[in-house]
């Protein structure tokens, strides 16, 4: 066994030598990522996606929502952040993609009102519409200029709503957000 092993070292540095070669030829300089590289990225983000999935498919049958969307195709497929707000609109429920749009970790953000996400260059007329939306158990869909952690600006697609339970009592609001040009 030993001398398969040794063997095969004997050759692992010949291969490390031709691809050395090979590559210091090239402009690029660099040598190509495995396709595992990729795939563990993936199927990290992929993990993520899932249990804010699962997350929100619990937080939806503990408040007993009417209605439910489908959370694996706007997180998944169309990659969109949730936010979920209770009645008085702090924040109880956030995706873990949202680090990717804004900077904020979710748990970051639990307990605190979406207006954080806001500055001086977010619209007035616009917030007011979606206050106004909010008031009257309305849907909504804006876009409005927020704020990165680090307090870069962004505009921010949102297209929120409220959550009726069985029972037609809001116990929640829901909203879609995505970065756009």
């Amino acid at each position: 066994m030993f001398f398969f092993i040794v063997l095969g070292m004997e050759k692992m540095r010949f291969y490390d030598e031709a691809a050395h070669n090979f590559y210091a030829k090239m402009e690029l300089q660099g040598y190509p990522l495995s396709a595992l590289d990729f795939y563990a990225q993936h199927f990290t983000k992929l993990c993520k996606d899932l249990q804010d999935v699962h997350g929100l498919s619990s937080l939806a049958e503990e408040g007993k929502w009417h209605k439910s969307a489908k959370f694996r195709d706007e997180i998944v497929d169309k990659e969109q952040v949730i936010v979920v707000t209770d009645t008085n609109l702090n924040i109880v429920f956030a995706t873990q993609n949202m680090t990717e749009m804004n900077g904020y970790q979710p748990n970051e953000v639990l307990g605190k009102k979406p207006k954080m996400f806001q500055g001086e260059g977010t619209c007035k007329e616009t917030t007011k519409k979606v206050s106004l939306a909010i008031k009257n158990y309305k849907p909504f869909e804006v876009i409005l200029t927020n704020y990165r952690k680090n307090g870069t600006p962004y505009q921010c697609w949102i297209k929120g709503s409220p959550v009726f339970d069985t029972a037609g009592k809001v116990v929640n609001f829901i909203a879609f957000e995505k970065e756009v040009a």
